[in-house]
């Protein structure tokens, strides 16, 4: 039965974080970098195999961390914007388990996915007829989110800085909504950062 093909996860770490001025991959939290955080998380999870996209700092980054099964991939073209690295995660990921059934991508700066939400998305999926999950925050759908394979074709087509919100938007009868209002918090600036560490001290 096809819904009981694995699932695998990209996790997206290829950006340069411009607005923050540092790699946000290496930011600490709770004494783990955001990236070691993302990749505990996964391990917890029932996701099946892992591709992890590297592009800017890649082999500082390299270094720096214990990646376990998950394959790690450098995407050259990083610069060219999110669609890179979708197709260079989903290309590495399916050389891996070409018998996936379903891919869920995330991305190492939003601190507050845990391996129940992940697994929450996985189950969602296998007890419905839908064929994307996502995740729901402040009135917009969004990351973690399940593609069944059905999309892969379409995540590959993606150009530029598209991301997979336009398959969202493009395809909403096949979109269930999983609720994640933590989702909202994603760092992407010095301030993001500051509030992360100030509610952790609370």
């Amino acid at each position: 039965m096809e819904q009981a093909s694995p699932i695998g996860l990209v996790l997206l770490a290829a950006g340069a974080s411009t607005r923050l001025g540092q790699p946000k991959q290496q930011l600490l939290y709770k004494g783990k970098s955001l990236l070691q955080h993302a990749l505990q998380t996964i391990q917890q999870s029932a996701v099946n195999n892992v591709a992890v996209v590297l592009g800017a700092g890649a082999s500082e980054i390299r270094n720096a961390h214990a990646f376990g099964t998950a394959h790690v991939v450098e995407n050259p073209d990083w610069q060219e914007g999110m669609a890179s690295s979708i197709s260079t995660g989903l290309n590495s990921l399916l050389k891996a388990a070409p018998n996936a059934g379903g891919v869920i991508f995330m991305v190492c700066d939003q601190p507050f996915v845990t391996a129940t939400l992940l697994d929450q998305l996985i189950s969602t999926y296998s007890q419905t007829n839908k064929e994307i999950i996502a995740c729901s925050y402040q009135e917009t759908l969004g990351t973690p989110v399940l593609f069944r394979k059905k999309f892969f074709p379409d995540l590959l087509a993606l150009q530029g800085q598209e991301g997979a919100k336009k398959l969202i938007k493009k395809f909403p009868e096949a979109v269930m909504a999983v609720a994640f209002p933590k989702g909202s918090i994603d760092i992407d600036t010095p301030q993001d950062y500051e509030n992360l560490q100030k509610g952790d001290s609370e």
